[in-house]
Formats: structure tokens, sequence, C-alpha cells
């Protein structure tokens, strides 16, 4: 069922990430996460068109999810599939009829998921991909529902064309090029940092995105300096073991060496690092 008390909120929120300093990446991931308050669905996920019209993997909101959306565009079979092409949604689809999606259903299942809704991000004529939501037997979305998910999905897309002046086919297969690099990255640190610090690839991810926004850093920045840089990837990994269940917050850095404190990771580029 839709959470309508929080639509606004979550409205206003997306509208502040719009900002002249966009980061596409990080404004799809909080686009899924936000999908998943609104809607009550368990997950959701995001493909976008390139330039040759297929879509491919941009954002989830959990690993089960991404693991789902990569074999989604890679099978070329699914909801969001379809929901990009006829640019109308998809929804309260039961996957354990697997005759629509033989590839595809069996997959979602296996995973956890046994319902799923596809909502297209399209302005008037111009579709740039879909938003897929995942949930359980009783996850089904009514007319009010729909049309909620879809003026969501919509103004997402407006963020995404305006923001970055696409007006043009050539602007749009270069922002998208674009996020598809910095997406690599991202799940090159989220694998990195995972394995450094011992917690789950969600969890790293989390950190990561922390690290950055109380840094005022762009994530791609942040992820790129933890797979090249072995110190950054250390210290995140030592944040790691002192940080509660829920995001991260801004870590403090000491203002004189302590052996016995956490370690902490570089300050942002140009600030240098902390004494230790």
């Amino acid at each position: 069922m839709i959470a309508t008390d929080q639509v606004s909120r979550i409205f206003v929120e997306m509208a502040d990430t719009l900002v002249t300093d966009f980061d596409l990446v990080d404004f799809l991931y909080g686009l899924a996460t936000s999908a998943v308050t609104v809607t009550g669905a368990d997950a959701a996920g995001i493909l976008l068109a390139g330039h040759d019209g297929h879509l491919r993997f941009m954002a989830a909101s959990s690993e089960q999810a991404t693991l789902l959306e990569i074999f989604q565009a890679n099978s070329e079979q699914g909801p969001c599939q379809d929901s990009y092409r006829s640019g109308t949604p998809v929804v309260n689809l039961d996957l354990s009829d697997t005759a629509k999606w033989p590839d595809f259903a069996p997959k979602a299942v296996e995973l956890g998921y046994e319902s799923v809704h596809a909502l297209p991000l399209r302005l008037r004529d111009q579709r740039i991909g879909a938003l897929n939501l995942f949930g359980g037997t009783g996850m089904r979305l009514d007319e009010s529902g729909i049309a909620i998910a879809q003026a969501f999905a919509d103004v997402a897309t407006i963020g995404i064309l305006q923001e970055r002046a696409i007006r043009r086919s050539e602007v749009l297969t270069e922002q998208l090029h674009g996020a598809l690099t910095s997406r690599i990255i991202i799940e090159q640190a989220k694998g990195a940092l995972a394995q450094a610090g011992q917690v789950s690839t969600d969890r790293a991810f989390l950190l990561l995105r922390s690290y950055a926004r109380s840094h005022r850093l762009h994530l791609t920045e942040v992820c790129d300096r933890a797979v090249n840089d072995r110190d950054m990837l250390a210290a995140l990994a030592g944040l790691a073991e002192f940080t509660g269940p829920t995001e991260p917050t801004k870590p403090t850095e000491p203002s004189t060496p302590a052996s016995t404190s956490a370690p902490v990771p570089p300050a942002a580029p140009g600030t240098g690092h902390p004494a230790g």
C-alpha cells in the first residue's frame, strides 16, 4: 500500500538533490530506496536505456535487487523491458506464472520475490528506462497507488533530463555512458570494502555513500579512492568496525594522535591527512 503521508516529504527530498553539482548515480540510488519507502515494496531497481536502446542496470535498493536487475538487462526479458518498450505500467503480476518471462520469473522467485511492478521513466513520448518494484504475494497496487508510483517515476525522469540539460540524444548518451562507468567503479569499491571490512556489500555501500555525503564529495570520487588508495580502503574498513547497524554519520577526526582510536579515512583532497 502506498504510504501517502510520506510522498510529499520524499518529493521534497528528491528536489533538494537536483542542484548544480548533480550526482546522477547518487540520485538514482536515492530514487530506488525512496520508491521502497513510498510503495512498501521489498526492493526496487532502475534500468536506463543506452544510445542503442538496450536497457542497462543503473541502481538498486539492495544487493539481491542488483543481481536480478543485471540478469534482466542481460536477458532482455522482464517487467522493466516490457514497461520501457510499451511506455505503460506493468503492475500486479504474479511471478509464479513463468509463461510471460520464462527466464526472469524463476530467477526472481529464487531470489525471494513473488510479485513485481514496473513503471516507465518517460517524458511525453521520450522513454529513458523503467523503475522496478519487487515484493511478496501481498504487495498489490490499486489505481491510486499506480498513479502515485508513476508520478514518482515521472518526477525522477524530469529531474534526470532537466538538471543534466539533456536536449539532444548525444547529451543523453554521454550522461548514461558516464553513469555506467561510475557504476562499475562503485561496484568495485563495494566489493573491495566488503572484503576488507568483513561486511555485506549493502553495508559497504552505505559506508561509502555516507562518507561521500559527510565530506561533500561525489560518490564516484570516494569509490575511486577506495579502489586505488590502499590507505583509504583500510581506513574505511576500520571505520566499519566502529559504526552501528544504521547509516554512519560523519566521522570525527582526533585532534591529537591516539593509538587506540578507530582508523579515520583520509580527509577530502587538498586538506591533508589527520595526524596519526
